[in-house]
Protein backbone atom coordinates (compact mmCIF):
# COMPACT_ATOMS: atom_id res chain seq x y z
CA UNK A 1 0.00 0.00 0.00
CA UNK A 2 3.09 2.26 0.21
CA UNK A 3 3.08 5.01 -2.18
CA UNK A 4 -0.73 4.60 -3.12
CA UNK A 5 -3.09 7.05 -2.61
CA UNK A 6 -5.60 6.71 -0.04
CA UNK A 7 -8.31 8.35 1.86
CA UNK A 8 -8.48 9.33 5.43
CA UNK A 9 -12.35 8.90 5.88
CA UNK A 10 -12.60 10.93 9.42
CA UNK A 11 -12.82 14.11 6.77
CA UNK A 12 -12.27 13.23 3.12
CA UNK A 13 -8.60 14.19 3.03
CA UNK A 14 -6.58 12.48 0.06
CA UNK A 15 -3.20 11.56 0.42
CA UNK A 16 0.06 9.43 -0.44
CA UNK A 17 0.46 6.25 1.73
CA UNK A 18 3.95 6.71 2.92
CA UNK A 19 4.64 4.24 5.71
CA UNK A 20 3.59 3.24 9.31
CA UNK A 21 4.39 4.34 12.71
CA UNK A 22 3.62 2.10 15.22
CA UNK A 23 -0.77 1.48 14.90
CA UNK A 24 -0.94 3.95 12.44
CA UNK A 25 -0.85 5.18 8.64
CA UNK A 26 1.02 7.82 7.90
CA UNK A 27 -0.20 9.98 4.62
CA UNK A 28 1.23 12.79 2.67
CA UNK A 29 -1.02 15.68 0.92
CA UNK A 30 -0.37 15.29 -2.58
CA UNK A 31 2.41 17.96 -4.03
CA UNK A 32 3.94 17.76 -0.37
CA UNK A 33 3.43 19.21 2.92
CA UNK A 34 2.96 17.84 6.34
CA UNK A 35 2.00 14.46 6.82
CA UNK A 36 -0.80 13.39 9.28
CA UNK A 37 -1.11 9.99 11.25
CA UNK A 38 -4.47 8.00 10.77
CA UNK A 39 -5.85 4.62 12.29
CA UNK A 40 -5.89 1.99 9.70
CA UNK A 41 -9.26 1.42 10.01
CA UNK A 42 -9.90 4.84 9.17
CA UNK A 43 -8.14 4.22 5.76
CA UNK A 44 -9.80 3.41 2.39
CA UNK A 45 -8.31 2.99 -1.46
CA UNK A 46 -8.85 6.31 -2.94
CA UNK A 47 -11.10 5.98 -6.29
CA UNK A 48 -9.57 6.55 -9.49
CA UNK A 49 -11.22 9.81 -9.98
CA UNK A 50 -10.05 10.76 -6.28
CA UNK A 51 -6.20 9.53 -7.37
CA UNK A 52 -6.71 11.72 -10.94
CA UNK A 53 -7.25 14.93 -8.99
CA UNK A 54 -4.20 14.04 -6.22
CA UNK A 55 -2.02 13.43 -9.44
CA UNK A 56 -3.37 16.72 -10.98
CA UNK A 57 -2.40 18.52 -7.40
CA UNK A 58 1.29 17.26 -7.29
CA UNK A 59 1.98 18.07 -10.75
CA UNK A 60 0.76 21.74 -10.31
CA UNK A 61 2.88 21.86 -7.25
CA UNK A 62 5.69 20.54 -8.98
CA UNK A 63 5.12 23.52 -11.48
CA UNK A 64 4.94 26.32 -9.67
CA UNK A 65 8.25 28.58 -9.21
CA UNK A 66 9.70 29.65 -5.94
Amino acid sequence: MTGEYAVDVRDGRVGRVMGRVGTYVQLRPPGGGKEWDCPPEDVRPAALGEVLRARVREINAEGRLP
